[in-house]
């Protein structure tokens, strides 16, 4: 079985988010085979990528950073996305962290890039602004050989 993870930008400016979507089924139509897809289901990137990847036929394996991971959807309709993705994987991996931390965060996205043959990044290019952000979770990726893909368009700044 074919793995392919996600690391993202939780917010995708306007003008992006087609050429996102359709990048991102190209890449899941693309495979022969069964296909699972690794996600921590964070507003933005990974709730599009499990979206299109449960879209594409792929099994959905989601990574969840922290036991409060809930409380850090501030918006109620991403939160039920995200339950809902939750309620179609195929299998859950817990990080084992009490709170939502940087931490917690790089332990997800790391755990995403170790387990996959794949990374999709939807990253503009930019160091991370945080600990476990997109720009380290592609750097780590990257050092372990890990072919990445980055999906994003020149001059398209994110907020």
């Amino acid at each position: 079985m074919k793995r392919i993870g996600v690391t993202g930008h939780r917010t995708i400016p306007a003008e992006l988010l087609a050429h996102v979507g359709e990048r991102l089924r190209t890449l899941l139509r693309g495979h022969e085979g069964p296909l699972e897809a690794l996600s921590s289901l964070a507003d933005g990137a990974d709730q599009l990528f499990a979206d299109i990847a449960l879209e594409c036929g792929a099994d959905l394996t989601v990574v969840i950073p922290s036991e409060d991971y809930e409380q850090d959807f501030a918006d109620p309709e991403s939160l039920a996305r995200y339950r809902m993705l939750l309620g179609r994987a195929t299998q859950e991996v817990r990080m084992g962290f009490r709170h939502a931390t940087d931490e917690a965060y790089y332990a997800a996205g790391t755990f995403i890039a170790d387990s996959c043959d794949r990374l999709v990044a939807v990253w503009d290019g930019q160091p991370a602004r945080g600990h476990g952000g997109t720009g380290e979770i592609v750097a780590y990726a990257r050092t372990l050989g890990k072919p990445v893909t980055v999906i994003w368009r020149d001059g398209v700044l994110r907020d």
